[in-house]
């Protein structure tokens, strides 16, 4: 990190005097003390816990200046509010070092798009992107911070919980291209429709350039939020950008794209995977990334665990792990993507789908919604897990032959995961293959352990 105690304080403007102190070069910020070593930046955030409490203890670990919403007898940096001087010197930081951003925001498939144009672009330029969930108004001047020195391109992931966050993101991020992956239902609890939701998102435009280019769903619940001063691109049907040809194997895609020549091969399954590819190369083509780099970089793609990873059980049968999280929408394109792969050899396919968090009032109805996309043709057996599905689980009893649905509850009271674990094992057979979709909360991924998975 290139910046020195003097730099830092004008930035944020400080309300002391900071030449009382030296202006050393700070080595990197932290806001956790733990992680404070010798010749850090120290921001005290208020949480759970007011950061202010360890100062002393960052102190000790050798930061060389805190900032601080109160007078300290330690080097410290005077402000009104940590976490707006925080978000202001990554601004800063951002415009010193020249850096250009590339921000992805959706309902579904941000963190696997992220990871593709973060591949597509280093093959050309020095990259970084946003690591594990830093994608919140802690998140990402955090990662801002802790790009590396000669960064040229950083993706930047930006999440949404209510809305105005993408605002404050943008807005601190400033970036010159941006991709809204999808319009879906996650986090409905916290906005009165997928409309408000569309319209959080579009808000990734708020800190972006006039002309900068803005790649979103062809999706008509966002027509009355598309801002008019930035180049917008669509994708999907009657989109601009268009997948063709598309060829999907157990755990590889093969498909092209209208905007290049020639075949992109991807090692992962899922369609929706093809388009996040898609939005990837277009990115990479805007940017300046030579057909034959994007091609190659999607060819060898390494996406972040847990994100439709396929396993083997330790008996030797074939786990579908899609268990990061769920919403309605990616629960669907994974129901469909599993249920198009042809079975193994004498083998069944078995599913278990758990509860999708964060649905507000509609989370009963939405669950129920998933039955269109079951069909006792293409699932041998479905397991349900938790308390706002059971209506489907409810529903899937009367389309199914007895014996191949099973619900366990979990709720306030009750949590039959044992059980779930006891069925699930005794069911799978060597030659079988098991889809595994739930939000995170509902600790699938243990489940996934106790089979035996390996990668």
């Amino acid at each position: 990190m290139k910046l020195t105690v003097y730099e830092v304080a004008q930035v944020v403007g400080a309300k002391n005097d900071v030449s009382v102190y030296e202006d050393r070069t700070l080595q990197k910020v932290e806001f956790d003390s733990r992680l404070i070593a010798e010749g850090d930046l120290f921001i005290p955030l208020k949480g759970a816990r007011d950061g202010h409490d360890f100062i002393s203890l960052a102190v000790e670990n050798g930061c060389a200046v805190t900032l601080s919403e109160k007078e300290q007898a330690v080097p410290h940096i005077l402000v009104d509010d940590c976490l707006r001087a925080f978000q202001d010197l990554a601004t800063y930081y951002l415009e010193k070092m020249r850096t250009e951003v590339i921000a992805i925001t959706g309902s579904n498939g941000k963190t696997t798009t992220k990871d593709m144009i973060h591949e597509v672009l280093a093959t050309t330029f020095a990259t970084y992107k946003t690591q594990g969930n830093y994608n919140n108004e802690i998140g990402l001047p955090y990662t801002i911070l802790h790009m590396p020195d000669n960064t040229e391109k950083l993706v930047l992931e930006m999440g949404q919980d209510h809305l105005g966050d993408i605002h404050l993101l943008s807005t601190i991020a400033k970036p010159s291209l941006a991709v809204i992956t999808l319009f879906g239902e996650a986090h409905l609890a916290f906005f009165d429709s997928r409309e408000q939701i569309a319209q959080g998102k579009l808000q990734i435009a708020d800190g972006m350039a006039e002309d900068a280019i803005l790649l979103v769903p062809n999706d008509p619940i966002a027509d009355a939020h598309l801002p008019s001063q930035q180049q917008l691109v669509s994708f999907g049907e009657g989109g601009d950008l268009q997948v063709v040809s598309l060829v999907e194997g157990k755990d590889s895609l093969t498909f092209q794209v209208n905007f290049m020549d020639g075949d992109i091969f991807l090692p992962v399954t899922g369609k929706y995977n093809a388009t996040n590819a898609m939005l990837a190369s277009y990115v990479g083509k805007c940017l300046g990334v030579p057909d034959v780099a994007i091609r190659e970089a999607l060819a060898h793609l390494k996406l972040t665990r847990n994100r439709t990873e396929w396993k083997k059980a330790g008996n030797g049968a074939d786990i579908l792990s899609d268990v990061y999280n769920a919403n309605p929408t990616a629960m669907r394109l994974i129901l469909e993507t599993f249920s198009t792969i042809p079975a193994n050899e004498n083998g069944k396919k078995l599913a278990v789908l758990a509860d999708m968090k964060e649905l507000g009032e509609q989370s009963v109805h939405l669950h129920q919604e998933m039955m269109s996309s079951l069909s006792p043709a293409c699932l041998d057996k479905v397991f349900f897990y938790g308390k706002d599905i059971e209506g489907l689980a409810r529903l899937a009893t009367q389309i199914f032959p007895p014996d191949r649905v099973y619900f366990f509850r979990k709720d306030e009271t009750e949590d039959q995961f044992d059980e779930l674990l006891a069925h699930v094992v005794a069911s799978l057979k060597p030659q079988d293959q098991i889809l595994l979709k739930g939000s995170n909360s509902m600790r699938l991924d243990v489940l996934v352990s106790a089979l035996g998975a390996t990668s």
